[in-house]
């Protein structure tokens, strides 16, 4: 009887020790260990986390820090992270998880425009990293805190003179330096050396480098500017053996100078190709005064991927490139470049050249970025050979922004030799003095650096960059009052759809931003809101329907306060009302005061609409500006004729 008693007793203990030592929980159920995401901010680059594939989080608004991005797809690792997951879609601008995975360098990074963010081609880089969906891959490990590359400590040694600083930073070794031994008093004497075979002594490596050092305002992130408060620099980098027990990760300090300096002037962004007359009327003289012009002006114009891209095309009896815009992503390799080309002759066909450009030199194959206006700057000797009146129109309806430099123009013996006369204001985007720099003698070239530089640099006023389809802010004023209904409401946003479809959206191009009104009034996105066309388009879809009264004249002062008011200065802005009835307040002082800032405004009109308001609103002239349809149905029919106007007026603006 006992034994039996004792029997259930054991066995409950046996199970409670099985139970135990499985680790298994009451419920029968193992606990998942949850993830643990790190957080990253904005401007965290792959390259200074060391982990080769790690998960990590986002914050919100990163898209708005315009940090650096280079590549598409696959992106060199100077990008940011959650920039570079932004362009890929991965994640939006509100932030998320991110995983991302190291891989080998690339020959090459094309950059590209996606989801509101534009990256930037680079020719290489020493490493590249994807990003995709932070979600975890199964039996996959990821850090729970990321491995950064520390800063390498700096402090300044001595001063040799009063632009000279010695900096002593802790870096790798790299595998040719420039060896030196110097005093803080001497100026050092530089020999290039290949780098010994690693030994065991613990004395350091000590490599010099001269930079240049921006001004003490200067921040890291911004590349140094030839033109901008400079002083020169020498640096010493060196590395205790690995026997001391410190080996410093990470890229060297001339990588990092280097990775700085080869940014370029990112307020001087263009696609810029300078053509130089090669003509036998120079001479060799004269053909050496333009290389070193030209060399000039790619040290002053600071090239690099973030700044001005410059290439050089050749041209006599036809055009020749010397060299593409990818071809030197810095001003240091290209003054060398810019002095081995050699004098091909010939006549000074101008037209032929500016040919030669519109349909070879500025594509995607050559370097061109898209993101940047294209500018082509003429070299000529007195005058062309050739008409170019046709060949630049084509060229300025492509978008590229013509300039001239003309040297020894022709005097009142030789005009009439000219083949065209007028060739100047023929040929450049406009005739106000801003496209041409006629110079009086080949010997006062070089003080046409500065004012060239800083004419091409003006991104706001190279015009001939400029379509009807990229540079508007377009406010859609749209009805929401009962009488419309949910369904021709949809129709409503179908044509609205539509007419956005047929333009260039970014930020840097054509936005679009929508007001509905009743008796009140609603915006449902600003200018910029959303950059890209597709997030544009599923914001127009995603608009609700609102049912009320119909205050139109409102309506417009209110889209004159919360859009066109932040309206950018270069942009045109252009105002389309949509309505299917008579307003129940006065439309014409507020149409007319917007009239009066400089909007643009078409008006359409459905079923009861009012004709004579449909006038008022409408710029003059009314038959261009205002439209009417018996029937929602029939909206579809002026897409094409807005688009027609709004590009026939662009395109019909006197080009002075």
């Amino acid at each position: 009887m006992k034994l039996k008693m004792i029997k259930p007793h054991l066995n409950a203990v046996f199970i409670a020790i099985l139970l135990t030592c499985s680790g298994a929980k009451p419920n029968g159920k193992n606990k998942k260990t949850k993830q643990v995401v790190p957080a990253i901010e904005c401007n965290v680059r792959a390259g200074k986390i060391n982990n080769s594939e790690f998960i990590a989080k986002c914050p919100a608004n990163c898209k708005e820090t315009k940090e650096r991005v280079y590549g598409t797809s696959v992106f060199a690792s100077i990008s940011s992270i959650c920039n570079a997951a932004i362009h890929s879609g991965v994640i939006s601008n509100s932030g998320g998880k991110v995983i991302v995975t190291k891989m080998p360098s690339q020959v090459s990074y094309k950059g590209s425009f996606a989801n509101g963010v534009r990256s930037l081609s680079l020719t290489s880089w020493r490493e590249s990293f994807s990003v995709s969906v932070g979600k975890p891959k199964k039996g996959v490990n990821y850090p729970s805190s990321l491995d950064y590359t520390p800063s390498r400590p700096t402090t300044v040694k001595t001063a040799l003179s009063d632009s000279t600083v010695w900096h002593m930073t802790s870096t790798p070794e790299p595998t040719t330096t420039t060896k030196t031994t110097a005093s803080p008093t001497t100026t050092p004497v530089t020999t290039p050396t290949t780098a010994p075979p690693t030994t065991t002594s613990a004395k350091p490596r000590v490599t010099v480098h001269k930079i240049r050092e921006a001004a003490p305002d200067s921040d890291d992130n911004k590349p140094l500017s030839e033109t901008s408060h400079t002083k020169e620099t020498l640096v010493e980098s060196w590395e205790p053996e690995s026997k001391s027990g410190f080996n410093a990760p990470g890229p060297d300090l001339t990588t990092r100078v280097t990775e700085i300096m080869s940014q370029g002037d990112p307020n001087c962004k263009v696609d810029i190709a300078f053509l130089m007359d090669g003509s036998w009327s120079i001479g060799k003289r004269r053909f050496k005064i333009q290389k070193d012009f030209l060399a000039e002006v790619s040290q002053v114009i600071n090239v690099g991927v973030a700044g001005p891209m410059m290439g050089i095309i050749q041209y006599g009896d036809d055009a020749v490139t010397e060299f593409s815009l990818r071809q030197f992503s810095n001003s240091k390799d290209l003054k060398p470049a810019i002095n081995k080309i050699v004098q091909k002759g010939g006549l000074s066909n101008v037209g032929k050249a500016l040919s030669y450009i519109n349909k070879h030199f500025f594509s995607d194959a050559n370097g061109n970025r898209g993101g940047a206006p294209n500018v082509a700057v003429v070299l000529v000797d007195g005058w062309p050979t050739d008409k170019v009146e046709e060949a630049s129109r084509m060229a300025r309806e492509s978008g590229i922004n013509i300039f001239f430099v003309t040297i020894e123009g022709p005097d009142e013996n030789e005009k009439q030799n000219v083949v065209e006369t007028n060739f100047v204001d023929k040929a450049v985007c406009r005739t106000n003095g801003f496209y041409s720099l006629p110079i009086t003698s080949w010997f006062a070239l070089r003080k046409a650096v500065q004012p060239l530089v800083k004419r091409v640099c003006d991104t706001d006023r190279l015009v001939c960059s400029k379509t009807c389809l990229n540079a508007n802010d377009i406010a859609f004023v749209i009805d929401g009052s009962s009488s419309v209904g949910t369904g021709n409401f949809r129709t409503v946003l179908q044509f609205v759809a539509n007419v956005t479809r047929e333009f260039e959206i970014s930020d840097t191009d054509t936005r679009v931003g929508v007001v509905q009104y009743t008796y009140e009034q609603r915006l449902e996105f600003a200018f910029g809101q959303h950059n890209n066309k597709a997030d544009l388009l599923n914001a127009i879809k995603r608009i609700n329907y609102w049912s009320g009264g119909t205050s139109t004249g409102a309506a417009i002062t209110y889209t004159a306060d919360q859009l066109f008011s932040k309206s950018k200065p270069n942009k045109r802005k252009i105002m389309i009302v949509i309505t299917d009835g008579r307003s129940y307040d006065d439309v014409r002082a507020p149409a007319l005061a917007v009239h009066h800032k400089g909007v643009i405004a078409y008006s359409i009109g459905i079923a009861w609409a009012a004709q004579d308001e449909l006038e008022y609103i409408a710029t003059d002239p009314d038959k261009e500006h205002s439209f009417f349809v018996d029937e929602f149905d029939n909206l579809y029919k002026y897409v094409s004729k807005i688009i027609h106007n709004i590009c026939q007026e662009f395109n019909s603006q006197p080009r002075n």
